[in-house]
Formats: C-alpha cells, sequence, structure tokens
C-alpha cells in the first residue's frame, strides 16, 4: 500500500521525533547567529561611539584651553558620542520607528536618562584615570574603560525601558 500525500513523519512517529530534534537544533542555531550578529553589531556601534566622543573630546582639548577644559571636552564629548549612538541603536540593533516627531523626541530622552546611569561610570572611569594617572592618555584609557562597561549596561537598560 502506498502512503500518497504522507510525509515520512506522518508514517513514522520515530520520523516525526527526529524532524522536530533537527528543527529545534536548525532554530537554536539561527538564534545564536542572530545573537552573535546582533552582539558584534552592538560593539562595532559602541566603538564607533567612543571614537566620536574621545575623538570630540581631543578636539576640543586642543582647540579650547579654558577654565574648566577637561571638564568641557567631555561633556561635549559625551553628547556627540550619545547622537551618534542613538542613530545607530534606533536603527539598527532595535529596529525602532518612531511614530512621529514627538514619539522619537519622548524615545530620545528617555534613552538619555538611560544614559545618565551608565554616563556616572563612563566618567567615573575617566575622571578616576585623570586623578590618578594624571595623564591624557590614560585619562582617555579610563574614557574607554568606562565606556565599554557602560554600552554593555546601558544595552540591557535600553531593551528593558526604551525600545519595548
Amino acid at each position: 500500500m502506498t502512503n500518497f500525500g504522507k510525509n515520512s513523519s506522518q508514517q513514522n512517529p520515530s520520523a516525526l521525533v527526529a524532524e522536530n530534534s533537527k528543527l529545534s537544533m536548525c532554530n537554536s542555531a539561527g538564534k545564536r547567529s542572530t545573537s552573535f550578529k546582533l552582539a558584534m553589531n552592538y560593539a562595532i556601534f559602541a566603538l564607533i561611539a567612543t571614537a566620536a566622543n574621545i575623538g570630540t573630546q581631543d578636539i576640543v582639548i586642543r582647540t579650547y584651553g579654558g577654565a574648566f577644559h577637561i571638564l568641557v571636552s567631555v561633556i561635549v564629548g559625551t553628547g556627540v558620542g550619545l547622537l551618534v549612538k542613538y542613530v545607530l541603536d534606533k536603527r539598527y540593533i532595535f529596529r525602532f520607528r518612531a511614530r512621529s516627531i514627538t514619539h522619537d523626541t519622548l524615545t530620545f530622552v528617555l534613552y538619555s536618562i538611560m544614559g545618565a546611569a551608565t554616563t556616572a561610570i563612563f566618567w567615573g572611569f575617566e575622571f578616576g584615570f585623570h586623578y590618578i594617572f594624571e595623564t591624557k592618555e590614560m585619562r582617555y584609557l579610563g574614557g574607554i574603560i568606562g565606556l565599554a562597561i557602560g554600552y554593555l549596561a546601558k544595552y540591557y537598560l535600553d531593551r528593558r525601558f526604551v525600545f519595548k
């Protein structure tokens, strides 16, 4: 007797189990691949925003020698890094589309609020390294370390509270 129209899993229960196992393994591999790509993109975007931040700080330091020049450079660099990271995260990490300018503005404000805690981590490292080592290079290294830790924390905050 032929079984036209039936696949092997309909004929044999053990084939169904084997087929489901294959699908489950493919699904797990697909999720890991997607997670890996997301993590890599996030890391690349964090590096881009870090370069924008530290680069801006260096430009400010080179062009402004007035009072509080280090503080001014850190604040301006942080603002540039924030804008760069928001645009990249919104579009490529969270694939977020605002319904309106108002919605986008409110989302940016919430994104910035989440960034306040992580900015404290970043600034703590940057100013801490500046205080301990008293060199521009070590201050930047502290900033890079602080940004790396802050961006990791920020991803989880943004995923949970901003781009839901």
